[in-house]
């Protein structure tokens, strides 16, 4: 991107966050979850869940995040790190979404279990894997590496979690963009910002990469954020160093307005006189110019 585009997207994206009022979206979004716990520990392990589990239509997957942190009570990270496996399969009883069961889930938690057993929370684990590879992208496979790597046999019959646990914790190192775990990173570097959380200060937020969702992706494609056509983590690396000309220091800021705007129909798929007449992008909009 040359820096005369970017002086044309600044002005139509800042207009874009003017005008999301981050309340009323919070109350649509999986980040309003953890906004509920005060302790930091509580804080990442509601969040871990929340953002691993959004996956689909949030009217869907959201009421029944609602109930499984209900079912865990007022201190998730007490139950991940103190709890037995049939504890765990206990409070996880009854879940279920789509490919996603309560098993699953029990996985989930006891690995992150074994992180704060052996770390004290889940930040100091990732900051761990930062420091060693000095990138995201190593910290966050290392991080799903050992979230992965206790011994599941009392959970699962056999020392691996379950298969479906891959795909609630993907790895960069198979190209996936890891929509959901750089969303979680997101919530938990970027802030205090009344949606992000600011708790793992050492991991810089000019290395963030953005949450890749299709209305991301779609939208970015709109405005000439990207012309790649798959949700790779190449393609998430290629909108976010177009976004890096934005804002060096913190390239994701634009994500929570951008997917919200898709996420809400707000922005649809096609040209849409109605739809599109008051959006902030319209002046860069590929439809529109």
């Amino acid at each position: 991107m040359t820096w005369r585009r970017a002086e044309l997207l600044r002005p139509a994206l800042d207009a874009l966050l003017a005008s999301r009022d981050a309340a009323t979206l919070l109350r649509g979004d999986p980040v309003e979850l953890p906004h509920r716990y005060t302790d930091p520990q509580d804080v990442e392990v509601a969040a871990l869940l929340s953002a691993a589990l959004a996956y689909g239509r949030v009217d869907l997957f959201k009421p029944r995040l609602t109930a499984l942190l209900e079912s865990l009570g007022p201190s998730p990270a007490a139950v991940a790190r103190n709890s037995t496996p049939v504890e765990l399969l206990k409070r996880t009883h009854g879940f279920s979404y789509r490919m996603t069961d309560a098993r699953d889930v029990a996985c989930l938690l006891y690995g992150a279990g074994a992180l704060l057993r052996a770390h004290g929370s889940l930040g100091a684990a990732f900051t761990r894997q930062y420091r060693k590879g000095g990138s995201v992208r190593f910290a966050l496979g290392g991080f799903v590496d050992e979230l992965c790597a206790p011994d599941f046999t009392p959970l699962t019959g056999k020392r691996a979690p379950t298969r479906r646990l891959k795909h609630l914790l993907p790895h960069p190192d198979r190209g996936s963009a890891c929509k959901r775990l750089n969303l979680f990173l997101r919530w938990m570097v970027r802030g205090p910002d009344g949606v992000d959380f600011g708790l793992w200060r050492e991991i810089p937020r000019a290395e963030l990469l953005v949450p890749l969702d299709t209305h991301v992706h779609r939208i970015g494609r709109f405005i000439g954020l990207t012309s790649r056509k798959d949700l790779s983590w190449r393609t998430a690396e290629d909108v976010t160093r177009r976004l890096r000309h934005l804002d060096a220091a913190d390239p994701v800021r634009y994500d929570f307005a951008l997917s919200h705007l898709g996420i809400s129909g707000t922005c649809a798929a096609r040209k849409d006189a109605r739809r599109c007449a008051d959006c902030p992008l319209k002046p860069i909009c590929r439809f529109w110019v």
